[in-house]
């Protein structure tokens, strides 16, 4: 599970700087979060394979959060996509997108499809046998969602020397695996604990970004492994966050805090800033684990 931060910055892109988009590699996905302008040069940047993106998904419609998604959308065009193509977005993104295929008389050879969010409360938009992602409503200055991905580890580990020792054919591995005893030759029933350990704790990521200070999003993010939070503004400019609807350094440490989470990975500076250190010090007087978010940086979100 790793994510790859391809811009932090709030706003416009810089020359040193771009402004939001991520990239959660996660069980076999490679799930693209936000697209400002810049993103496929970041994509290029980090070799991230745009074949491999299947599924997109847009916080809200500010510019710096999906101005790059009608280029990324015609770059697949040109590189022959075949693969279905699915985003995630506030109700409007579909009318956006097509509007700007159209009026430039292009279309997309592979399918495109939209799925437009408008519910308050947090939904789920993507599952499969292996990870779940919701949403997570965020206060914003317009309709704006996070994104909870969530890995689902069912299967349980083999005690390989149980397993050598009583002689079960590997036919019987998956039975096991997913938590089924074995009847042995004898008519002996060894129950699933004698062959097996607890699977690895599921890891999961929450993705908040914009939102001002905004307690109601605790119980949904609690426990995460990493939680990304905007930190758009210093404390002493709380004024500009109350204002704008973004937060601070110190209201992200308080939300990671009460939701009890792993990691906290602040973001969306301002460019107001010279640098980012004194965010992570800010942070730290609240919340002791903080990272910084940084262009083209990777990060491994550790199995517990």
């Amino acid at each position: 599970m790793k994510l790859t931060v391809l811009g932090c910055y709030a706003a416009t892109p810089r020359t040193f700087s771009n402004p939001t988009a991520q990239v959660l590699e996660i069980k076999n996905h490679i799930f693209l979060i936000d697209c400002a302008e810049g993103t496929q040069v970041q994509l290029r940047k980090s070799k991230i394979k745009f074949s491999k993106i299947n599924h997109i998904f847009i916080s809200h419609l500010h510019g710096d959060h999906f101005y790059g998604l009608i280029g990324l959308i015609s770059t697949f065009m040109l590189l022959n996509r075949e693969n279905d193509l699915h985003v995630y977005g506030p109700k409007g993104i579909k009318e956006i997108i097509l509007l700007q295929l159209r009026a430039s008389g292009s279309y997309t050879g592979y399918n495109l499809y939209f799925h437009e969010l408008e519910s308050t409360t947090s939904e789920i938009l993507y599952e499969d046998e292996k990870v779940r992602v919701s949403t997570i409503p965020l206060h914003h200055r317009v309709y704006t969602n996070g994104f909870l991905f969530q890995e689902k580890n069912k299967e349980r580990k083999l005690n390989i020397p149980a397993i050598t020792e009583l002689e079960i054919e590997p036919v019987y591995f998956r039975k096991i695996q997913y938590g089924g005893d074995i009847t042995l030759e004898d008519g002996r029933v060894i129950p699933n604990a004698d062959l097996t350990f607890d699977p690895a704790v599921a890891r999961s990521y929450a993705y908040c970004s914009d939102t001002c200070y905004d307690e109601r999003i605790v119980p949904l993010i609690h426990g995460v492994d990493l939680l990304y939070h905007e930190s758009t503004f210093l404390e002493n400019e709380s004024h500009l966050a109350e204002r704008t609807l973004h937060a601070t350094a110190k209201q992200a440490a308080s939300i990671a805090k009460q939701a009890e989470v792993h990691q906290l990975l602040l973001g969306h500076f301002s460019t107001r800033y010279g640098s980012t250190e004194p965010f992570k010090t800010e942070a730290e007087s609240i919340f002791p684990q903080v990272w910084l978010a940084e262009d083209g940086k990777e990060f491994e979100i550790p199995q517990r």
